[in-house]
């Protein structure tokens, strides 16, 4: 718990107010407008978030997707250096959960494929 605690305290240091509304954009379909004007920090953003079920010690896919279409590669660097060293996810774990974490390649992720046809991905 120590090391997640760090790496949102880590997290929280290298966002600016301007990244904030960024982010907070990126998640408008799942924070309302209401809750998300009274979030004026990084640490209530990630605090909402966890009272929300969309972040957890063991769960960061939705920042991963956030600061992904954000266009915050180093947030999501962090992330995925916390995830593989702390979390000991391998490397397979870790080609699945990106795919996963991608809401619309959730659907995609359980299909298998049928002999003769090729797979898109």
């Amino acid at each position: 718990m120590a090391e997640y605690s760090s790496l949102l305290s880590d997290l929280s240091e290298n966002i600016t107010n301007e990244d904030l509304e960024q982010l907070k954009s990126a998640c408008k379909e799942d924070i309302p407008e209401d809750q998300s004007n009274n979030i004026t920090s990084s640490k209530e953003w990630f605090s909402y978030l966890e009272k929300n079920d969309k972040l957890a010690q063991d769960n960061l896919s939705y920042i991963e997707h956030i600061f992904e279409i954000s266009r915050r590669p180093d947030l999501l660097t962090r992330v995925i250096e916390y995830r593989t060293t702390v979390l000991k996810i391998s490397e397979d774990d870790e080609i699945d959960t990106k795919l996963t974490r991608i809401p619309s390649a959730k659907k995609y992720k359980d299909i298998s494929v049928s002999p003769g046809v090729s797979n898109l991905f």
